[in-house]
């Protein structure tokens, strides 16, 4: 019986480019999973059944069931999900979840399935699935299809903090959108990408550099229009998450350490009265990435 486990993500960085001509935006964003996972028990049956914890997602069309049709396995599966990753907090739960059953079907966890372009799937199921197939942290292009996985990952922490509210993602695009037509930004050529800077901080574990170049388009104007998410951020900036900033398009916010105690420490002066949860989690890594 498949045990599954599907990490959350963080935008280490995220450049909201342009708008194409299918409705879509082009992004530039490093992305890198980190230890707090939803888990997936999957089980053969007579019929694909889907049950969840969490009653909020009960009955929605979930993506892991999509992702499961999509691999097409031979035999219908019970799928259990047990939800820890905050739904809507822009730390791709449901993606991670949908990415998840695709890798279990291409390491033949789910007997025999249909051949497929497993990219292609992942691209159809959502814009962060492809990524979370790469299973280490990556540069993300395009619409979310031009994937670059970066290797093996240093050994630091994070803290996450979940405000009492919810973006929904064509929000924080309307937000961003009104702020910029007053104020355009600057040309972004990707020579001179901080995603890219990013990239090599991470390669070369410099933290001080990293630290320097993360950057969330949406943080502004999120903050701006949501005062709860202003107050978390404030909250976690004051408790030592410095560097604290939005994952997505939010709610979700996050600040970097080099290491655990330093993360447990910001974690345990974090004022939560601003927050519905507080995680410290390290990076996930992947044994695959060495």
């Amino acid at each position: 019986m498949p045990r599954l486990l599907a990490p959350a993500k963080l935008n280490l960085t995220l450049e909201v480019l342009s708008r194409r001509g299918d409705g879509y935006h082009t992004l530039r964003s490093l992305m890198v999973p980190i230890g707090l996972y939803d888990r997936l028990e999957l089980e053969p049956s007579a019929a694909t059944r889907f049950e969840v914890d969490d009653p909020a997602l009960a009955g929605h069309d979930n993506l892991a069931v999509r992702a499961l049709a999509a691999a097409g396995a031979a035999t219908p599966f019970d799928v259990r999900l047990a939800k820890v990753i905050p739904a809507g907090g822009g730390l791709g739960g449901g993606s991670s979840d949908a990415a998840a059953i695709l890798r279990a079907a291409i390491e033949g966890q789910l007997g025999q399935v249909t051949a497929c372009d497993w990219l292609d799937a992942a691209r159809r199921l959502g814009s962060d699935v492809p990524f979370f197939l790469a299973g280490t942290a990556a540069l993300v292009e395009g619409a979310g299809e031009r994937v670059t996985g970066i290797g093996a990952l240093p050994h630091w922490w994070s803290v996450v903090v979940r405000p009492p509210v919810a973006v929904p993602t064509a929000e924080a695009y309307r937000l961003l959108d009104a702020a910029r037509a007053s104020n355009p930004p600057p040309s972004r050529p990707r020579a001179n990408s901080l995603s890219l800077q990013a990239v090599d901080a991470l390669q070369r574990a410099d933290f001080a550099a990293l630290r320097s170049t993360l950057v969330n388009d949406f943080h502004e104007p999120v903050l701006a229009a949501y005062p709860a998410i202003a107050r978390a951020d404030a909250a976690l900036r004051a408790a030592g998450g410095a560097n604290a900033l939005l994952s997505g398009s939010g709610s979700c916010l996050f600040a970097l350490f080099e290491s655990e105690r330093d993360a447990r420490e910001c974690a345990g002066r974090v004022d939560t009265a601003t927050t519905e949860a507080v995680f410290v989690v390290p990076l996930h890594h992947d044994p695959a990435w060495r």
